[in-house]
């Protein structure tokens, strides 16, 4: 069974159609990378993935269970939605760090107050047995990201690339579903781009399960297992990625990736 399923999505912006009946599969372990012109809906996808955004039309299930159902208010409703957005993590462009919070606050923040709720009528013994676990995981995925020697620097003392590392491990420390990139290189100067594409390399390598927005184009033939071309709102073509870079079947896909490769 797939771990994610997409079916029939659609998002409107006023009188703007920015998707137009999306519809994949995912399974466990896998990569997928999407790729497509700025503009495309690559974003937009992504952001209804996470509840970000509310698709018009489609359903959304993650392990066979419908997370979203456009045409059923009762799988919309906020509380519910909120929990939801904990089967996917995201990685924005930006990463949009907490300025005022060091480098480990920031990576447990999000933990800490899902825990707080969880556990209010468990009393102080417990919460700080928890708070203990959460931060142990901290340093564990900071170490991962090659930040360990940076939990006590704040945001504005690190590279955009270690910033980027501390947004995945944030990521990562609500032990999401399905992680999400949403072209995490694209705030970076060239030379910070290969630290962060390393570390997304080693998370596929472990068969991390994860959906890359990307304009990587070599990133996503050598990581994905599987790549999507999206154009105008719509799924032009998707397949292995040695099948679609190689030998794309669509005129609008061999268009897009002969722009790329003329470019670089």
């Amino acid at each position: 069974m797939a771990i994610l399923e997409v079916e029939n999505i659609y998002k409107n912006f006023g009188e703007t159609q920015v998707l137009k009946g999306i519809s994949f599969s995912l399974e466990q372990g896998q990569a997928l990378a999407i790729i497509g012109a700025s503009g495309s809906g690559k974003t937009t996808l992504l952001r209804c993935l996470n509840f970000l955004e509310r698709p018009d039309k489609g359903i959304i299930r993650v392990n066979g269970d419908v997370l979203f159902d456009a045409q059923d208010p009762s799988t919309q409703l906020e509380k519910e939605i909120r929990k939801k957005r904990l089967n996917f993590g995201l990685v924005f462009q930006s990463f949009h760090l907490f300025p005022q919070y060091t480098v480990l606050k920031n990576v447990t923040l999000a933990s800490e107050l899902l825990t707080k709720e969880q556990l209010k009528h468990q009393g102080r013994a417990a919460l700080r047995a928890a708070y203990q676990d959460i931060e142990e995981q901290a340093r564990m995925l900071l170490d991962q990201m090659g930040l360990l020697d940076k939990v006590n620097a704040y945001p504005h003392q690190l590279s955009g690339g270690q910033q980027q590392r501390v947004a995945i491990a944030r990521a990562l420390a609500l032990h999401p579903k399905i992680l999400c990139f949403d072209e995490p290189t694209s705030a970076l100067d060239p030379e910070l781009t290969g630290e962060v594409l390393r570390v997304i390399r080693g998370l596929a390598e472990k068969k991390t399960t994860m959906v890359i927005v990307t304009h990587e184009m070599a990133f996503a033939r050598d990581v994905a297992d599987h790549v999507i071309f999206m154009d105008d709102g719509v799924i032009v073509e998707e397949g292995r990625p040695e099948d679609l870079f190689s030998n794309p079947k669509e005129e609008r896909t061999r268009q897009f990736l002969s722009r790329y490769s003329s470019s670089n």
